[in-house]
């Protein structure tokens, strides 16, 4: 919904009353500050306000693989979002905010609020530039996201990446004609939050993440710094990015707490990483690379990860489109006192089925094999609408033969189906 004011003193009343509270006095100040600016500058403009409700059922099929886990078959949760955007009525500015909130009835630790956007952006001709909280994506490939590196995950909604937590952020982009320079300055860190000790989707051993560990001596207010060039040639869409400052990915420091059981302190180094992203598109193929390297996690190594997405347009003389996918995951990571990941030597084979309908169905299937050991996850992602207001989304995660050496062997029975309900208003 819309409506025209002369100005916005409900952002300013915002701004003070949250001012230091739940996100921590540093996180949240960054954001106040984009939105005061804007809100003592503007003279008219005009409120957006979007939002949704989203209740959600977990299925666990299977009894827990450790004895301190909960026994919960059924865990159901609700989530909150909304994006309040003010814009001017010259266009040149725009000012975005977006909470989230989750309520878990069953891990604590996936009860959770966050500030994904707070912010400021002003728009010229050839620039444009963003002050306070914001998400931003880099990257082209389906299975991984290696270059995309200026959010924290939010690891308690989900383990596969895709959800983020704003970061604090001055960004400012030089616009031309096939090309886009973006600089950041990333001044306050957001260490990653983990499941609570008795969750299922926790991993073989708890995480204490009160007790982080940082090698920089500032800690959580190291200034992060970050560049990223965008060009495209013809068909060609490249992306070369540089990374300075602490690691979003915690390494794991094995130890003990005072009941004498094992935990693991997150530790988070300071890295430098240079990445590319490549996309060459065609008629029916998209052809994608992201390759990075980094140094700080032991040795300098290299980790890639590319494939293609072919689609095969009104399949069986219907409307639907169904995409076959295929890519390669490399990672030359030492495996000594980095972070580990999943994905080191595997093979991630899909499918995208859109029917192209009014309620705009569509489902993506994937398998994840690691090509040692075999393990291997599978996925299944499903959405439809319902109406204008509803929409109901199907998502599975299958841990299949994972030997007890393999990193997903702390997940071997955690297998869960997630069905979710959203009321946009």
């Amino acid at each position: 919904m819309s409506r025209s004011v002369s100005t916005p003193p409900t952002v300013t009343r915002w701004a003070l009353s949250l001012s230091g509270k739940t996100f921590g006095r540093e996180y949240f100040s960054f954001a106040a500050l984009a939105i005061l600016f804007l809100a003592t500058a503007a003279t008219a403009g005009e409120f957006d306000i979007d939002a949704s409700v989203a209740p959600e059922l977990r299925l666990f099929p299977s009894s827990p693989a450790f004895t301190d886990q909960d026994d919960t078959t059924l865990s159901p949760s609700i989530a909150f979002e909304a994006e309040i955007v003010y814009e001017t009525d010259s266009g040149d500015d725009r000012l975005t905010f977006a909470p989230f909130a989750r309520l878990d009835a069953d891990d604590n630790g996936r009860s959770h609020a966050d500030i994904r956007t707070a912010s400021w952006l002003h728009i010229s001709d050839d620039w444009d530039a963003v002050v306070g909280i914001d998400k931003v994506f880099w990257g082209v490939t389906e299975s991984r996201h290696l270059v995309d590196i200026i959010n924290q995950d939010d690891a308690v909604e989900d383990i596969d990446g895709e959800d983020k937590l704003g970061q604090p952020m001055i960004n400012g982009n030089l616009l031309f004609d096939d090309t886009t320079v973006s600089m950041f300055i990333l001044p306050g860190f957001r260490e990653r939050k983990f499941r609570e000790d008795s969750a299922r989707l926790r991993g073989a051993t708890p995480v204490d993440d009160n007790n982080p560990l940082f090698e920089s001596g500032a800690g959580r207010r190291h200034i992060d710094l970050a560049a990223r060039v965008r060009h495209t040639i013809g068909d060609w869409d490249i992306g070369l990015s540089q990374f300075h400052g602490t690691s979003r990915e915690p390494s794991f420091i094995a130890s003990t707490d005072e009941n004498g059981n094992k935990v693991l302190f997150p530790s988070y180094e300071q890295i430098d990483q240079t990445g590319l992203d490549l996309q060459l598109t065609t008629e029916t193929t998209l052809w994608k690379l992201e390759a990075i390297t980094r140094s700080g996690h032991g040795d300098r190594f290299v980790a890639a990860v590319g494939g293609f997405e072919h689609t095969l347009f009104g399949i069986f003389d219907t409307n639907i489109d169904l995409g076959l996918l295929a890519e390669y995951l490399y990672d030359g990571r030492d495996e000594q006192g980095v972070p580990g990941t999943f994905a080191d030597d595997d093979i991630f084979v899909g499918a995208r089925i859109v029917l192209n309908d009014e309620p705009d169905t569509q489902a993506l299937v994937g398998a994840l094999v690691d090509r040692r050991s075999q393990a291997t996850l599978l996925t299944l992602e499903a959405e439809r609408r319902l109406g204008s207001d509803w929409k109901v989304e199907l998502e599975s995660r299958f841990f299949v033969n994972a030997p007890s050496d393999d990193p997903t062997a702390g997940f071997r029975r955690d297998d869960a189906i997630t069905l979710r309900l959203t009321r946009f208003f």
